[in-house]
C-alpha cells in the first residue's frame, strides 16, 4: 500500500509497493520524512489461501470486508480486501496509504486495530480486529430503538474514542451506526478510516501527500450524517464529527436518522433548513444534547468549543457516566440475529469462495465467456459466493422475504429507445428478479421468473451490456462494472439447479 521513501530508507519494509501513486506529479504537500520508520502492523508474506473466508461484513466502492480465520493459528480477523485496479484507476492510492498509516499509529480501545497487511496481484489486504458483535446499526434495527441507558453507554464510548481521534489531530468524517462496531462483549469500536482527514497539527507521522483535488470543500461522508457546513463548502473541522454524533444519538433513541427523507436531495434540504423534530418519548436531557450537537455553528457544538471535550462530558445526559472507568462498565446486552450462523459455520464457508478470483473480475468474465467444463450446480455455487461479495447492503433487505438471500445485485442503466434510467436489479435465491429505484428506494416491479429459458432468457452483447427476455418484453441493461457474464451465469445457474 505504501512506497515510503524507499531511496532514503532502504532498510524500511516495502508495503504494497506495486501500487503507484498517480498523483505524485500533482502533490503540493511534502511527505513527512524520518530517518527510520517501522510499522507496528507489519507487511507479511501471506496469501489469501492462508485463511478460511467466512461471512461478509460489508462492501465499499473498492473494498470488501470478510471474516477470515488464519488456518495455522485459528486467529479471526476482519479482512479488508481492496481492488488494486480500481484504486489506481480512480486515483485512490493516497487515501489507501493514508488509511494504512493512520490505523497503524492509532492506539485506543475504542478504535479497531490493524494487525498486518499483505498483497497479491489483484488485491491489497488489511487484517483488522474482528468485532463479533456486529454493527451498532444492527442493534438499533433489531431492537427498533435503544433505551436511553443503552444509548448513553454507546454514545459515551464514541465520545471517548472521538476525543482521542481529535486529540491526535484527525477528523473521521464518516461517523454513523454502520461504522460503530461492537466487540463480542458489546463495547464500541470506531471503524472505517477511509475518509479520515489529518489537520495541519496532526500527531500522525509519515503522512502521504494527497491529490491536488482534495480540497477543503470536498464532499465526504454519508448523506444523512453530513453537517450543513460541509454542504456549504466550508473547510472540515472537528465539529463535523460531533454533528454526526448528534445524528447517531438521535438514531439510537428513535430508530431512524433525524433528517431521513426519500432522496439525498431532500435529506440535504432538511439538513440545511435544520428541520429537526423529536419524538415525545425522548427525554429533555437527550433532546438538549442532540440539539446542541446539531448546532449549525460547528464551533458551538459541545466538544468543539474552548472547553473542549470537558463541556461534552459534563452534559447532564452523561451525569451517570464514570469516564475514568468507562471500559470497565458492563455494556448493554446484545440482541442477536435469529438467522445468524455460528462462528464455526462461518468458517466452513471457505469452500464456496473462488480464491483465485478475489479482486479479479476480468478473470471471471473470461472464464464465463466460453467455458462449459463445470456442471451447472458448480457454476451456481461459484457465482453465488463470488457475486455475494458485492451484494451486502442493508438497504435492500426491505425488498426481500424472510430467509431470502441476494445472489446478485448491481446498479444498472435500463436502456429504452430514447432514454435510460438507473435501476437496482436484484437476483435472489428464491429465485426472483427485483427492480428497485435506487434513489427513492421504491420497488418498481419484478421480472417474471421462469426456469424455462424460452420464458426467461439472458443474452450477453458485451461485458457491460445484456438483455433479459420474457414472452412479453425484452429489457436492455448496461452494467458499468462489466459483469454481464456474471449475470448470465447467476441466472442460468438458478434455472438449472
Amino acid at each position: 500500500m505504501l512506497v515510503l521513501l524507499q531511496q532514503q530508507q532502504g532498510d524500511m519494509e516495502k508495503d504494497f509497493d506495486t501500487l503507484q501513486d498517480d498523483n505524485n506529479s500533482q502533490q503540493k504537500q511534502p511527505v513527512q520524512r524520518a530517518k527510520s520508520f517501522a510499522f507496528r502492523a507489519p507487511q507479511e508474506n501471506f496469501t489469501v489461501h492462508d485463511f478460511q473466508l467466512g461471512k461478509i461484513y460489508g462492501v465499499g466502492s473498492y473494498s470488501k470486508v470478510v471474516r477470515a480465520k488464519k488456518k495455522d493459528t485459528g486467529n479471526v480477523y476482519a479482512l479488508k480486501i481492496m481492488d488494486k485496479k480500481f484504486i489506481t484507476k480512480e486515483n485512490k492510492t493516497s487515501y489507501v496509504k493514508l488509511e494504512r498509516v493512520v490505523l497503524d499509529q492509532l492506539d485506543h480501545p475504542g478504535i479497531v486495530r490493524l494487525f498486518f497487511t499483505f498483497q497479491d496481484s489483484f488485491s491489497l489486504y488489511m487484517a483488522l480486529e474482528s468485532c463479533e458483535g456486529g454493527e451498532l446499526f444492527d442493534q438499533i434495527t433489531r431492537k427498533g430503538r435503544l433505551s436511553e441507558d443503552e444509548a448513553r453507554f454507546y454514545a459515551a464510548e464514541v465520545v471517548d474514542a472521538l476525543e482521542y481521534i481529535h486529540g491526535v489531530g484527525l477528523i473521521h468524517r464518516d461517523i454513523k451506526p454502520e461504522n460503530l462496531l461492537l466487540t463480542s462483549e458489546g463495547h464500541i469500536k470506531i471503524a472505517d478510516f477511509g475518509s479520515i482527514k489529518p489537520m495541519k497539527d496532526s500527531q500522525i507521522t509519515f503522512l502521504p501527500s494527497l491529490a491536488s483535488d482534495e480540497k477543503a470543500c470536498t464532499f465526504v461522508g454519508t448523506a444523512a450524517y453530513v453537517p450543513p457546513e460541509v454542504l456549504n463548502s466550508s473547510p472540515p473541522t472537528f465539529g463535523n464529527d460531533l454533528w454526526a454524533l448528534g445524528c447517531t444519538l438521535y438514531q439510537m433513541l428513535s430508530g431512524s436518522s433525524p433528517f431521513k427523507d426519500a432522496s439525498e436531495w431532500l435529506i440535504f434540504q432538511r439538513i440545511i433548513a435544520r428541520d429537526l423534530r423529536f419524538p415525545d418519548y425522548i427525554s429533555e436531557e437527550a433532546r438538549d444534547l442532540i440539539d446542541k450537537l446539531l448546532d449549525t455553528n460547528p464551533s458551538k457544538r459541545p466538544g468543539a468549543g474552548p472547553e473542549g471535550y470537558a463541556a461534552l462530558k459534563k452534559h447532564p445526559f452523561f451525569k451517570r457516566i464514570d469516564w475514568k472507568n468507562l471500559r470497565m462498565i458492563s455494556p448493554p446486552r446484545l440482541a442477536l440475529d435469529p438467522n445468524s450462523q455460528t462462528s464455526e459455520a462461518d468458517d466452513g464457508q471457505d469452500s464456496g469462495w473462488s480464491l483465485s478470483h478475489i479482486g479479479g473480475d476480468s478473470t471471471v468474465r473470461n472464464n464465463d465467456a466460453g467455458s462449459g467444463a463445470t456442471s451447472s450446480s458448480e457454476n451456481y455455487a461459484h457465482v453465488t459466493r463470488l457475486a455475494s461479495i458485492d451484494s451486502f447492503d442493508s438497504r435492500w433487505q426491505q425488498f426481500l422475504d424472510p430467509g431470502e438471500a441476494i445472489v446478485m445485485i448491481s446498479t444498472l442503466k435500463k436502456i429504452n429507445k430514447l432514454s435510460s434510467k438507473k435501476v437496482q436489479l436484484i437476483l435472489t435465491d428464491k429465485p426472483k428478479l427485483i427492480c428497485v429505484d435506487p434513489s427513492k428506494l421504491m420497488l418498481k416491479g419484478n421480472i417474471i421468473w421462469s426456469d424455462n429459458a424460452n420464458d426467461l432468457s439472458i443474452q450477453v452483447l458485451s461485458s457491460s451490456h445484456f438483455k433479459l427476455g420474457t414472452p412479453k418484453k425484452v429489457r436492455s441493461f448496461e452494467d458499468a462494472k462489466q459483469r454481464a457474464w456474471q449475470w448470465k451465469k447467476a441466472i442460468e445457474g438458478l434455472q438449472n439447479r
